[in-house]
């Protein structure tokens, strides 16, 4: 008889009648019935377990997942890498991690103050005048500075409705385009996976609002077109919208709004710190040119008469608030850390060393698969797997799944579109040469490998393949008795 994995199990199903982690006390206090709309008919039906089961069960949960403490990510585009503890240390100290977001301003100024700084820190390294902290993710950034652009235009009474987006986009830019209220028009990219100028020309006109544009892009590649880009759309009367995302490859390099951006989001659990991974936690600022800050999510930290600091709430053309309360003020006091940690120079050091990794990284792989686009990179590169799955029958995700059981993360796969078979690599600045180099070494065996093998990775984890598209389409979000 096969012995019960008790490991695998779900909570409900080693949860027992009685069995509890610890028992409140009665509390001495009337009881209050709930309003009878709020009741199913009992009590929920939660597990009963002891907290001996309860640790045992998360704890081996832990053990089963890829982490950036325990293994190398190189995901690309996500950029998952170490963050300081030192930072989660800092974050817990009882000023930071106890203020309740409704208290008055007048007894929260440390933290105001912090957070105005952050302002101020991330409008400078943007090379623009204005910051509003409060969008809780990169894509939610995108949005709100759609909408700031949306309502500039309003505000000047002219009808714009396209947003042009490059076919190597990050997904979020259309959808983001399009909740904003805006058509999306999609610009594309010439051979050398940069911006088709001809192309970009021929869809700019008086209807044009904005164009977004990721740079470096998703292949890793700054667009050096980047001056006659913003300049064509500028003559247009369209603002230029920059996809923060790939900052980290240009942190005291570049600065967007030197180079004709009007608006940007950030990724500060990405380009700064922050644990990053499973949706969130994040935080995407938005920082933009000075005629667009009157539009900003409003309140947004400022000094008073005084000298103090206080959460202006008069904003007569702010889009309003975009996220409860300030937004995610935990990720923030990270990147506030890290960017008082490094200074200027360690932040530029920051893109050098990612720069470094990644140019180091495809060197050491350019002869082993196919990378079409660039002979060097920015802080990650996209190679193709297309030569080989139509010689060897070895598909990018064949590659994927066999290094989870050589214990690395799988790289970002079928991204961007503009490649196929795309394998998106970014081992960023935290990771060391010998690491890259091990990296390598795996990445080639795994190439030399009997297709059959890779067909059926991975082989050593607790699941294999599991049916991606019919769980994005019918996922099940709860647990039914039999």
């Amino acid at each position: 008889m096969m012995e019960r994995n008790q490991s695998a199990d779900l909570l409900f199903e080693i949860s027992k009648p009685g069995r509890r982690c610890h028992r409140v006390p009665p509390s001495g206090l009337p009881a209050v019935g709930l309003d009878s709309r709020f009741l199913s008919g009992g009590s929920p039906p939660l597990p009963e377990v002891a907290e001996l089961d309860l640790v045992r069960h998360y704890t081996n949960l832990s053990a089963r997942n890829m982490a950036i403490d325990s293994n190398f990510y190189p995901l690309g585009s996500c950029t998952m890498k170490y963050n300081p503890k030192r930072h989660e240390r800092l974050v817990s100290l009882p000023g930071l991690a106890s203020p309740h977001p409704l208290q008055p301003d007048k007894t929260v100024q440390g933290m105001l103050a912090i957070l105005f700084e952050m302002q101020e820190m991330l409008a400078e390294i943007a090379g623009l005048h204005a910051c509003s902290l409060q969008p809780s993710a990169g894509a939610q950034g995108e949005l709100a500075a759609l909408l700031v652009a949306a309502a500039y235009f309003r505000h000047r009474g002219e009808n714009r409705t396209r947003v042009l987006v490059p076919d190597s986009a990050h997904g979020t830019n259309p959808a983001s385009a399009a909740i904003a209220g805006f058509d999306s028009v999609t610009v594309k990219s010439g051979d050398d996976g940069l911006v088709d100028l001809a192309d970009l020309e021929s869809k700019l006109d008086e209807r044009t609002a904005v164009f977004m544009i990721t740079n470096p892009n998703t292949l890793g590649l700054f667009d050096h077109q980047i001056l006659d880009i913003t300049r064509k759309v500028h003559e247009k009367g369209g603002l230029v919208y920059l996809d923060g995302a790939n900052m980290n490859a240009i942190l005291g390099i570049a600065r967007p709004g030197d180079f004709g951006a009007d608006m940007m989001h950030y990724n500060v659990h990405k380009t700064f710190t922050g644990p990053h991974g499973a949706g969130g936690p994040g935080s995407g600022p938005i920082a933009v040119r000075d005629m667009l800050e009157p539009f900003l999510p409003s309140p947004m930290v400022i000094r008073d008469e005084k000298g103090g600091y206080c959460l202006q709430q008069d904003r007569p053309l702010s889009i309003g608030r975009v996220r409860a309360f300030f937004g995610n003020v935990g990720v923030l006091l990270r990147g506030w850390m890290y960017l008082r940690t490094l200074g200027p120079n360690g932040l530029r050091e920051v893109s050098e060393q990612a720069v470094l990794n990644a140019n180091y990284l495809l060197t050491l792989l350019r002869d082993h698969i196919d990378v079409p686009k660039g002979a060097g990179c920015m802080h990650e590169f996209v190679a193709s797997a297309k030569i080989l799955r139509r010689e060897k029958r070895v598909s990018a995700m064949d590659i994927a799944k066999r290094l989870l059981d050589k214990g690395y993360h799988s790289p970002t796969v079928y991204f961007p579109l503009v490649v196929a078979e795309a394998l998106m690599i970014e081992p960023t600045e935290t990771e060391s040469q010998e690491t890259l180099e091990r990296f390598a070494e795996v990445f080639v065996s795994i190439l030399r490998e009997d297709p059959e093998t890779l067909h059926e990775a991975p082989h050593d984890l607790a699941i294999s393949r599991p049916d991606e598209v019919a769980a994005t389409k019918q996922p099940v979000l709860r647990w039914k008795s039999a």
